[in-house]
């Protein structure tokens, strides 16, 4: 269930503040004026992540810069593909954990920052105009690893934007980068120790944030500091385009890294039958990989929007909606262009099987089936991947 409200700030923070105080658990949509997205996520009336923003790579960096500098990024294997889902940053978070490249402590400290610089900038385009507001209770996610009480957060960073005001600096963002633009005049005005690093600071590559964590200083004595210098026009501040993370291995040279990258995969199943879909999702899971099981047909293309699976097992026969429409509606998301979509039905019927090529699917699977022919769909269809053996041949588990 979702719904869309504009809101000014004041609503905003009653809003965040009766998901907190009713135990809410899903995601809150956030659009600004400026066609900005962020995405709040809830568990039980905690937030235990934010997302969205201008900068998200960047934020990303300045996590590791602070805490953790020394992991190689390309080393644990995350797959580049991941960028594109909505949570990619709270997936690589709790895959770096899972590996122990980070500790829980680790990761507790960057769930607050991440959180407190969303609210942050929520709050801050909020305050000069509505945002469009959508609670989104159907967009859960798995396992959170760490919390922030919502109350005390939202207070902290309310103050901090507060304060912020107060400095004069309700219109600098701090996503801005500023830009010695006089270089002559300032040398004059300043030390030569803090001249130098105006230099090599102030180049307009750099944002206020990227700032502070490179100088380990606050981001608002800092930004105060160049207020005056910003007003006399010798610093311009600029918009500047967000850094690209590199988490792609270009060459993979064993079978072992293959796997681990495998292992990644996301096999979703739209079936309103929770025993077809704990059969089918231990196949999958026993074989390495990741599994999940839409029941709701209502819901499935929202989720399935969210989660972005590698490919996806449709059964054909299902209240509300069936399968013909799911997929039709697929493929006219680019998203989905190319994702194989395999139909899964009792029926072996020539119209059934003409239907569902018209609508698009990638190719049809009759019941009953064993796990050797749904690890077979999966191998022809995810090319590079066909080294995913069968782990358990002899539990040929029939799907009736």
């Amino acid at each position: 269930m979702s719904y869309s409200k504009q809101m000014n700030l004041k609503n905003l923070l009653l809003e965040i503040l009766q998901l907190y105080q009713t135990q809410y658990s899903g995601a809150l949509d956030i659009t600004t004026n400026s066609n900005q997205k962020y995405r709040i996520y809830f568990h039980q009336g905690n937030i235990f992540w934010a997302t969205g923003g201008i900068h998200p790579h960047r934020r990303l960096r300045r996590h590791k810069i602070q805490h953790f500098p020394q992991v190689d990024l390309q080393s644990i294997q995350w797959r580049w593909q991941n960028l594109s889902i909505n949570n990619w940053d709270y997936q690589l978070l709790r895959t770096l954990h899972q590996k122990q490249k980070i500790q829980l402590s680790q990761v507790n400290i960057i769930v607050e920052n991440t959180v407190s610089e969303i609210l942050f900038d929520i709050i801050q385009q909020a305050h000069r105009t509505d945002v469009l507001c959508d609670r989104r209770s159907d967009v859960v996610l798995d396992a959170p690893i760490s919390f922030t009480n919502t109350e005390i957060i939202l207070r902290q960073v309310y103050q901090l934007w507060q304060n912020w005001a107060k400095a004069g600096l309700a219109t600098i963002s701090p996503n801005l980068a500023p830009n010695l633009h006089q270089p002559e005049q300032l040398q004059n005005q300043v030390e030569q120790s803090i001249y130098q690093n105006f230099i090599s600071l102030l180049n307009g590559k750099y944002t206020f944030r990227d700032i502070a964590t490179k100088i380990k200083q606050d981001i608002l004595p800092i930004t105060n500091y160049l207020l005056p210098y910003i007003n006399q026009g010798e610093i311009q501040i600029q918009e500047v385009t967000d850094w690209q993370l590199n988490l792609h291995q270009n060459t993979i040279n064993s079978v072992d890294s293959s796997t681990t990258q495998t292992k990644n995969l996301l096999i979703a199943y739209v079936d309103d039958s929770p025993q077809l879909g704990y059969i089918l999702g231990k196949i999958i899971i026993d074989n390495g990989l990741r599994f999940i099981h839409i029941q709701d047909s209502t819901q499935a293309l929202l989720t399935l929007i969210d989660k972005q699976p590698d490919l996806i097992f449709l059964d054909l026969m299902m209240p509300h909606t069936s399968g013909y429409e799911i997929c039709a509606q697929l493929r006219k998301i680019s998203t989905f262009a190319n994702t194989p979509i395999i139909i899964l039905t009792g029926s072996d019927g020539v119209f059934d099987r003409a239907r569902a090529k018209v609508v698009g699917s990638t190719d049809f699977l009759n019941k009953p089936i064993v796990s050797e022919q749904v690890m077979g769909m999966i191998n022809k269809y995810l090319p590079g991947n066909s080294f995913v053996q069968i782990q358990n041949s002899s539990n040929k588990q029939l799907i009736n």
